[in-house]
Order: C-alpha cells, then sequence, then structure tokens
C-alpha cells in the first residue's frame, strides 16, 4: 500500500505483525517523472489537467483504455491526481471504470489510499466497485483505507457496499489491519467504530488465530478492545 507497508514477520513464539519496507513492486505509485516524460496522447493531457484537449483526443477516437508501462490508464492517471471533472469526461468517452493497473489497484483503491474523499465519491458515482479484489495482497479499498485510519474513506466505503469481512492474501480484514497496522489513535478509533457498527465480524481471527479482541488487547488499545467487547466480540 501507498506510503507504508507492512509484512509478516514470522518467529518462534508466534506470529508478529510489523512494519517493514516492502519495495516499490508492491506499493502503490503514482506516475513518475520518467513515465510523464514518455506519456502522448491522453495521458498527457491528463496528466497536463487539460480537460478540454482530453475531450477533444476522445472526441477523435482516441483510446480511452491506453496504458502506460505500469498498466495506468488516463484514468487511473485521474485518480493519482485527484482530478474528478477529468474523470467523468474520461468514462462519458469509455474509460473503463474498474480498469487496474500491472500491481492490481483500481481507482477506488487509489481514492482510498490517498483519502481523496471527493474522488471516491465520484469513483464510485461512476460505477467503479468497493467490492473490487485489489493491490498485490488481494485486498480491497476498505482494507486499504482501514490499514491507514482513513475513516472518512472507510465510512463512504461501507456506503458503497463494501464487503466488511473480505480476508487478504495475509490473512487480514480491515478491523484486523486497523488494529495492528494502526496506531491506536483516533483515527483508527474512528475506522474501527464505523466497521463494527456497520457489522464487520467483531471475532474473526487473523490466519495465527487471534482475535481482534486479544490483538487489540495484547497492543494496550483499551479503547478499540471495549468497542469490540460492546459488539460481542471475544
Amino acid at each position: 500500500m501507498k506510503r507504508i507497508g507492512f509484512a509478516l514477520v514470522a518467529l518462534m513464539a508466534g506470529v508478529v505483525w510489523a512494519p517493514c519496507c516492502i519495495g516499490v513492486a508492491l506499493a502503490q505509485t503514482p506516475p513518475n517523472k520518467t513515465d510523464i516524460f514518455k506519456y502522448k496522447g491522453l495521458l498527457s493531457s491528463v496528466i497536463r489537467e487539460n480537460i478540454e484537449e482530453t475531450r477533444q483526443l476522445l472526441a477523435s477516437g482516441a483510446d480511452p483504455n491506453v496504458s502506460d508501462e505500469n498498466g495506468r490508464t488516463p484514468l487511473i492517471v485521474a485518480a493519482h491526481r485527484g482530478l474528478d471533472a477529468i474523470a467523468r469526461v474520461l468514462v462519458a468517452g469509455g474509460a473503463n471504470v474498474n480498469a487496474k493497473d500491472k500491481q492490481n489497484y483500481d481507482i477506488v483503491t487509489i481514492a482510498a489510499v490517498n483519502d481523496d474523499v471527493a474522488f471516491l465519491k465520484a469513483a464510485l458515482a461512476l460505477g467503479c466497485s468497493a467490492s473490487n479484489i485489489t493491490s498485490p495482497y488481494n485486498g480491497t479499498a476498505l482494507i486499504a483505507a482501514a490499514h491507514l485510519g482513513h475513516h472518512r474513506s472507510v465510512a463512504e466505503l461501507i456506503i458503497a457496499g463494501a464487503p466488511l469481512d473480505h480476508i487478504n492474501n495475509i490473512g487480514m480484514t480491515a478491523l484486523i489491519e486497523a488494529i495492528v497496522l494502526g496506531d491506536g489513535g483516533a483515527n483508527h478509533q474512528a475506522t474501527a467504530r464505523l466497521l463494527l457498527d456497520a457489522g464487520a465480524n467483531p471475532s474473526l481471527a487473523d490466519r495465527s488465530g487471534a482475535s481482534p479482541l486479544s490483538l487489540a488487547r495484547s497492543r494496550g488499545y483499551a479503547a478499540m478492545a471495549d468497542m469490540i467487547v460492546r459488539a460481542g466480540g471475544r
């Protein structure tokens, strides 16, 4: 995920979650200077935020789903820049709203990671599904937002019907990521509260068998532990 990467560290005493760098290959990456230098046509007009040129190119038959070397379409580039008006023009011109880049990120997950609520709302309204399986972790936008404590984005994704209890390929749900990859502070508490109030399973364990309650208590996150108990977690 963007900004912060986490990995599973196996120790003899059990399984412990700890922060570490997981490398660019597993991170959500916006276009860099080298990418941008190579952009032509729609990719160029979008990165330059030129909405009129984008309209003209689409009207003249430009492929709305052209992609760069990382699989970023013009719409995905727009998501990285938070260009909701250009995104609407691209979708009206035939852009695939559920397209993913080579790292398996869609525009909803990009917006959720950036906590760009305006673009997130636009992406959902345009038809990008909150249920898409995304990222190298086979997660969801909801898990990505919960990991970072982006509770405003979490709220929008819940309203859009994101799966509350999806388990990614490292064995974590959105609730568990909010606990073990969060800092226990106000943003992650708000995230956990939203998930639990929406009906997330308060007892669904990680792959080591640790429940959300035990994970919260082991980290000294008393407020989160109390929420889980009130929601029926054990």
